[in-house]
């Protein structure tokens, strides 16, 4: 019988989308586990399998046991990222839910400046990898060429179409408040790469403030983003341009989700 409801109701959850992680999903949880075990407030850690076909849920299992607040979903079907971090961000119960990547491109220690504008009241805040949108963002190893004029381009076009004023809209480091989170993953629907973008421009269309701090990210050269992702990802921006012109988004009454992830202690 899983004991999960009995615990303590978390400060800050964490969620991990993962697909095909077993090269570096240990090292992640390794360095996302120490940061929380430091940290004063209850937590949680939830990582989410997306029809992993290789062995990253024996890795996940192997890593939990023992440990408290480690949940997993181990989900069969393979549905995308953006399906992945939503099922995550409804499951998780904490009052600050953050997604970070598999890959830990941008490390825990970036919450300790989140925290604050949090603690001042904050719904949403975001980190991103371009000066243009905080100065103090750096890239410790500059992505290769062709990626940064596909991402120029296409973020270009997101801005016109989408999110206006925002240069990076795809850094994997994004919290929100459990009632932010709840109304726009509870509408998303882009269950693909660019479900960021969706997820921005309902934070927008809902009313909140979007807070943007700079990352100090570090490019993983085993990245799943290929270029006809970059594609596909131009051709949802206009689904969510026409999603906001035709009103399919409706605000949600908050309600918190019944999934059950997994979880490493049972009785």
């Amino acid at each position: 019988m899983e004991r999960i409801e009995e615990e303590m109701k978390p400060y800050l959850s964490v969620i991990i989308p993962a697909y095909n992680e077993e090269e570096r999903i240990g090292k992640t949880l390794t360095a996302v586990y120490a940061y929380l075990t430091t940290q004063p407030y209850p937590w949680e850690l939830l990582i989410v399998l997306d029809g992993c076909q290789d062995n990253t849920a024996g890795v996940v299992a192997a890593f939990a046991d023992g440990k408290e607040s480690i949940h997993w979903i181990d989900r069969p079907q393979n549905r995308g990222k953006g399906y992945t971090v939503r099922e995550g961000m409804l499951a998780a119960r904490g009052e600050i839910r953050l997604f970070t990547d598999a890959d830990n491109s941008t490390d825990m220690h970036h919450f300790d400046r989140m925290k604050p504008l949090f603690d001042q009241g904050e719904h949403v805040v975001i980190c991103s990898r371009d000066k243009k949108d905080a100065a103090d963002a750096q890239q410790a190893t500059p992505q290769p060429k062709h990626k940064r004029l596909m991402g120029d381009a296409g973020n270009l076009f997101i801005q016109v179409i989408a999110v206006p004023g925002i240069w990076d809209t795809q850094c994997g480091f994004k919290a929100f408040r459990a009632q932010a989170a709840q109304e726009i993953f509870g509408v998303a629907q882009i269950n693909g790469w660019l479900f960021d973008i969706e997820v921005l421009a309902l934070a927008r269309h809902f009313g909140y403030k979007i807070n943007i701090l700079g990352a100090n990210w570090v490019d993983e050269p085993n990245t799943h983003v290929t270029f006809s992702g970059y594609i596909k990802s131009l051709i949802e921006a206009l689904k969510v341009r026409w999603n906001l012109w035709t009103g399919a988004y409706k605000r949600p009454e908050p309600a918190l989700n019944d999934v059950k992830p997994k979880q490493a202690k049972q009785m």
